[in-house]
């Protein structure tokens, strides 16, 4: 008890009363990024609208084999994000930094995935700027949603990056047994971060790889 309660911070009565006050904490940062993301969901929905041929027509250059496969990398991810947070719940350390592990391999895998794709893109001179090259008069708009996938899948990286970050915080802690049954906040909360950060590729998925099968 001695060690979860040296996590207690001075502000709060009881790790219950911290854990709740960090998970309400956590909520809200979410629907600030479900805000931001929603944003940009939108404003590819309604260019899409407007030129839906072009957009799908540049949609059947990205890989949907990677895609397909990253999609099902980062689905097992949150299965064994989830594990984490189950054995921490139960007291099962060594479990946890196993699905910790296999949580951080799963992320890193998807990274590498992703940034092969973006160096095939720069091969393909399709990364929007002064060399994008693309045939015929509808150039620009090819562009425009090439630009939408940059700044969708990047950003998306770069939250895989930071969690994988924090994954790795994580594990350091775990190895050093500093969670438990009792206190386990930081592994739950960031199940939560890594969760939504896989919901949001689920919708960038069939937005940015699938129209081109209609085309």
């Amino acid at each position: 008890m001695s060690e979860d309660r040296s996590a207690l911070a001075h502000q709060f009565h009881s790790l219950e009363q911290q854990f709740e006050a960090s998970r309400l904490g956590m909520w809200l940062f979410l629907a600030t990024e479900v805000m931001f993301f929603g944003g940009v969901f939108t404003a590819l929905s309604v260019y899409h609208s407007s030129y839906a041929r072009i957009f799908d027509e540049a949609s059947r250059h990205l890989d949907l084999t990677l895609g397909a496969i990253n999609t099902a990398v980062l689905i097992s991810s949150s299965f064994t994000m989830a594990m984490a947070v189950r054995s921490v719940q139960l007291g099962e350390r060594r479990r946890l930094g196993g699905y910790l592990a296999a949580t951080i391999a799963l992320g890193s895998l998807f990274l590498a995935i992703k940034f092969t794709e973006y160096f095939h893109k720069f091969e393909e001179h399709l990364v929007p700027g002064l060399h994008f090259s693309y045939p015929g008069p509808e150039a620009p708009r090819a562009q425009l949603f090439f630009s939408f996938y940059f700044t969708l899948t990047g950003l998306h990286a770069l939250h895989m990056v930071i969690g994988v970050g924090i994954l790795l915080v994580l594990l350091g802690g775990a190895a050093q047994g500093r969670y438990s049954s009792l206190y386990h906040s930081p592994v739950e909360l960031s199940g939560l971060y890594w969760h939504f950060v896989d919901i949001v590729w689920i919708f960038i998925f069939p937005l940015l790889y699938l129209p081109g099968l209609r085309h």
